[in-house]
């Protein structure tokens, strides 16, 4: 494992896109803090975000995870482009000539995915806990570490979105036709939807159909977080609207990333298996 994984990243760090990628990515990670920095004070407003209860344990893990979540297509760009590479520079030829197997090309492709999700996670959960420790009215131990549910949430959404843009990598070989195909599948899943709700059974069953689909089932995991804030759920009521859901993460959504990511990387090594080299 730590081999393949060296080969890897060996191959980002010599790539000036790739490295540049990461780089912003994490960074981008790291700058979750500047939030709490977010002041408006326009005459008798005056508004300071991260005094809305944002940052209070335990409701950081949902929100920071929830808004870490959207910057992973960064990352993305670096796993397809990874892939991309390998075809055309050739060297995935190589690779197999030096006596690299087809499956520990992939499996080196998908150690890549989970070293990725995991030092993303750790940096979510650093960043977490330093803005909560600041910023956070409810300090004691059993608090702040309650809900790190979110934070196992995070990893298992980026290790299967990764392995997403990994199997698409390999079918389409074109980093830039790859992520349009990420694009053009969320259309799909909605489609899919819509066409079953409409002509094939009821809203409420094709509801339940698209939950199996895996974006849907990686968005489900980490349910937006912003109508769980007080002010928002008094506004809500005023105006006679309900926001109430299940911010709660399940193990069946968990399950559902968990075989689709399985799916993903083993259409990826069935493909390489089959593809004339």
């Amino acid at each position: 494992m730590l081999r393949l994984l060296d080969i890897e990243f060996h191959k980002i760090i010599h790539n000036r896109a790739s490295r540049n990628l990461s780089i912003i990515y994490f960074f981008l990670l790291t700058s979750i803090a500047l939030v709490a920095t977010i002041k408006f004070d326009i005459g008798p407003i005056k508004f300071h975000l991260a005094e809305q209860g944002i940052f209070n344990f335990p409701y950081i893990w949902h929100f920071n995870t929830y808004v870490a979540a959207w910057l992973k297509f960064f990352l993305l760009l670096v796993i397809v482009s990874i892939i991309s590479n390998e075809y055309t520079h050739k060297t995935l030829k190589q690779n197999l000539i030096d006596g690299l197997s087809k499956k520990e090309f992939i499996l080196s492709k998908f150690y890549t995915v989970i070293a990725f999700s995991a030092i993303s996670t750790v940096f979510v959960f650093i960043v977490s806990l330093v803005l909560g420790l600041i910023y956070s009215d409810l300090n004691e131990i059993h608090i702040i570490f309650s809900k790190l549910e979110y934070i196992l949430a995070f990893f298992v959404k980026l290790v299967g979105f990764f392995s997403f843009g990994l199997f698409l990598g390999m079918l389409i070989k074109r980093s830039a036709f790859a992520i349009a195909a990420m694009i053009v599948w969320v259309i799909v899943e909605q489609i899919i939807y819509g066409v079953l709700g409409w002509k094939f059974t009821s809203w409420e069953i094709a509801e339940r159909i698209k939950d199996f689909l895996p974006l849907e089932a990686m968005q489900n995991l980490i349910v937006e977080p912003a109508t769980k804030l007080g002010n928002v759920k008094t506004l809500a009521k005023q105006i006679d609207l309900d926001v109430s859901k299940d911010y709660s993460v399940t193990p069946l959504n968990v399950i559902i990333v968990l075989t689709w990511t399985f799916i993903f990387i083993y259409l990826s090594y069935r493909l390489l298996k089959k593809r004339d080299l």
